[in-house]
Formats: structure tokens, sequence, C-alpha cells
């Protein structure tokens, strides 16, 4: 007797077959290997929202330690990003488990960045999962954006919050809205 848990990914598997066949004549990417098919029932994570992460995944948190107050002894400081950044190997293993939520098809962890979504250096947390997320280095839509890209939006925003250009809360919700934006909405790029 076959157990229901064990007949799920049979039958995706199915009914994903049985709709390649349905669609046959129209342009369409190649079928799914078997193994992307079941990362792809395992993910609990959108890739839809690329090059963004899921919000519902990594909403971003922010560290309590730095406010508008502190901004002049934590994070305008030579070094604090460095002094606060987790070890590599609790951003490896947060990094796999979360390849794994996303669903990605390529689970080379060298292909991605375990990306603070609010950069430490705008007083992202440092350690809580809700602001870390395995970020591409490669272009994921026909934005061509890459994770290079978002680092090079975190320095201007880092740097116009430590010369006193914009206040910290409007730039960490700025790039938390959406970091491909961030600059524009602030009244920088």
């Amino acid at each position: 007797m076959l157990r229901a848990h064990r007949l799920a990914p049979a039958v995706a598997t199915a009914v994903l077959a049985a709709a390649a066949l349905a669609t046959a004549g129209t342009a369409h990417a190649a079928p799914a290997s078997a193994a992307h098919t079941r990362a792809a029932l395992d993910a609990t994570c959108s890739q839809a929202y690329l090059p963004l992460p899921d919000p519902a995944c990594t909403p971003g948190a922010t560290n309590p330690d730095v406010t508008q107050d502190t901004i002049d002894s934590t994070i305008c400081v030579p070094g604090y990003s460095t002094s606060i950044r987790p070890s590599t190997s609790y951003t490896n293993r947060l990094k796999v488990q979360q390849i794994a939520q996303y669903g990605y098809e390529d689970t080379s962890t060298a292909d991605y960045e375990e990306d603070h979504f609010i950069p430490l250096s705008l007083g992202g947390h440092p350690t809580d999962p809700n602001n870390l997320w395995p970020e591409p280095h490669y272009a994921t839509d026909s934005s061509g954006l890459t994770s290079t890209d978002k680092d090079t939006v975190e320095y201007k925003l880092y740097r116009a919050v430590c010369n006193h250009q914009v206040a910290l809360v409007p730039a960490q919700q700025a790039i938390a809205t959406n970091w491909t934006t961030a600059l524009s909405v602030l009244g920088l790029g």
C-alpha cells in the first residue's frame, strides 16, 4: 500500500508531465528534471520577486543597537560592519538551508551571496534569518541587475546616511521595500 506522502511527488511529477504534453507545440522552457520538480515542491519561498527576496521569507530586520542617535558611534565608524558580521560557518549553513527554501535549481553555494537584505552598514540585523537570504550573483530577470548592483546601492545609501543627507529609517525602509528603486525614492539617483 502506498502512503500519501510518498505518492504526492509522483502525482505532482505526472501532473507536470501532462501539462507539458498538453502545451506541446508552443514555446516553453525544457521540462524540469525530477530533482528540480522535487525542489520546487519543497520550496517555501518564491523566486517570483527576484532580484528581490520573497518578502514573506525575508522581510528584513534591523539591529536595535543602531538608531539615528547612534549612527556616529556605530555604522559610521570604519570597520563597524566587519566587527558584527556573523561567521561564515553560520551564514554558509543558513545559505544551504535557504537555497532549498527558495527552490533554486542551481544549488552551488558559490553562485549566491548570503546577503543582509537590510545591510549591516545601514543597521541591518547581523544574524536574524529574516534579514539574510541567498541572493544570486547572476542576473535573474531582464533588468540584468546582480548582487554587485545591490552592493553599489548599499554603499551610496550608507554614504548618504553617514553624511546626514538621509535619515537612517527612510534609508532602511527604501532598501527593504525595493533596493532597485531605493536611490531614486530618496532623491539620490
